[in-house]
């Protein structure tokens, strides 16, 4: 299951540059992932600041 990123986001980036698959681009205000690129593997829930990736149930 995909992951998605929360309004928790601070746009930082970290998550984007770590993606395997460049499933994050920059969005209006936060981060977001294509949820079909995604491969869910949880580095961006890893790397992230503020624990903003979520898996979308």
């Amino acid at each position: 299951m995909a992951y998605k990123i929360s309004d928790d986001c601070i746009a930082c980036g970290s998550c984007a540059a770590e993606c395997p698959v460049n499933a994050i681009s920059e969005g209006d205000g936060k981060y977001v992932i294509d949820a079909d690129e995604c491969i869910d593997c949880g580095t961006c829930a890893g790397v992230c600041p503020v624990g903003a990736p979520l898996q979308d149930e």
